[in-house]
């Protein structure tokens, strides 16, 4: 705007002059003599041309200072697109990161319960079986979590077959207990109760402090009644009620005495 005001403000001048001239010319010309009034007209015509520069000169220094700043303002944007593009750079730089470091902390999750899995196959682990608590190999403890799971599915033929096996391969397991127990049971269930006597009463003997060994014997005394020897399942009653008095099994052992008589 202040380039234009300038630039409309000579023009009038010049127009001024022009005008002025011609008056001059045309109405004293009679006044002066021919050298004067080309004199005075060169003069005009100089100040009309200096006008006339001074105006290309102004537009000149406005259009460099104009082209200058143009020049900036687009120095500035490439500044800005390059800013946004490196920008750009970091966040995918960032995502890459995050999605590595994520990657890395599942795989040591992995590893680290791939290590805990193989040392578990390994090492012995603390187990408590019906109220003792013992160490038992992997291998140990799947056993007889195997051959209990066959008997409580009704099987109890090839439940006899598991704990045999267990007892002969680990014959000072902290499970041997539980596994005479349950052999005694399979074969009380199959109505082999002689055999059913003889490993009621290895717990008996062998762990005579065991939470089972009280049922274990009252169960020797049902197997004996079931043989038809009512003499020794009144003993093996009577053994059971003073060895164990306090026990759930020494209170069925009294009502059995009871009817035995």
């Amino acid at each position: 705007m202040k380039l234009k005001s300038m630039q409309n403000m000579i023009v009038r001048t010049s127009l001024v002059c022009l005008v002025m001239l011609l008056a001059l010319a045309n109405a004293h010309a009679a006044l002066f003599e021919d050298d004067e009034a080309r004199k005075a007209i060169l003069e005009l015509r100089q100040k009309v041309e200096n006008n006339r520069l001074t105006v290309e000169q102004y537009k000149s220094a406005n259009a460099t200072e104009t082209s200058a700043l143009g020049n900036s303002l687009l120095g500035l944007l490439r500044q800005i697109e390059l800013l946004r593009s490196e920008l750009a750079n970091l966040r995918g730089m960032n995502e890459q990161l995050a999605k590595n470091l994520a990657e890395l902390q599942r795989q040591q999750k992995d590893d680290s319960q791939s290590i805990s899995d193989r040392i578990g196959k390994i090492e012995p682990l603390t187990v408590t079986v019906d109220g003792v608590a013992f160490m038992a190999e992997p291998n140990e403890r799947r056993a007889f979590d195997a051959a209990l799971q066959v008997f409580k599915s009704g099987n109890f033929l090839a439940a006899q077959h598991h704990f045999v096996d267990f007892i002969e391969h680990y014959p000072s397991s902290g499970y041997l207990a539980s596994a005479f127990f349950w052999l005694g049971n399979a074969q009380y269930a199959t109505r082999d109760y002689k055999e059913a006597i003889i490993n009621f009463r290895a717990l008996a003997t062998k762990s005579p402090g065991h939470l089972r060994t009280p049922e274990a014997i009252l169960s020797i005394a049902n197997c004996q009644l079931e043989l038809k020897d009512s003499r020794s399942a009144r003993k093996t009653l009577g053994d059971l009620i003073h060895n164990y008095p306090k026990s759930e099994a020494a209170v069925a052992a009294k009502e059995r005495l009871a009817l035995l008589k």
